[in-house]
């Protein structure tokens, strides 16, 4: 029960952030191409470690 007032508390506030982030990133202007361009660089360095095991 003690961790479900603690968990419980938690993920609401979570799930309210979240609304936020979501209805503030819908009224920014972004430049979606390049952060798509980021997230691919960053994925892609990932995937390299992955089959390299260097880096």
């Amino acid at each position: 029960m003690i961790r479900l007032v603690i968990i419980l508390p938690l993920v609401v506030v979570a799930w309210m952030l979240l609304v936020k982030l979501i209805r503030d990133v819908k009224n920014a202007n972004i430049d979606w191409t390049g952060v798509t361009t980021i997230i691919g660089f960053i994925a892609l360095a990932f995937w390299l470690r992955h089959i390299t095991g260097m880096g």
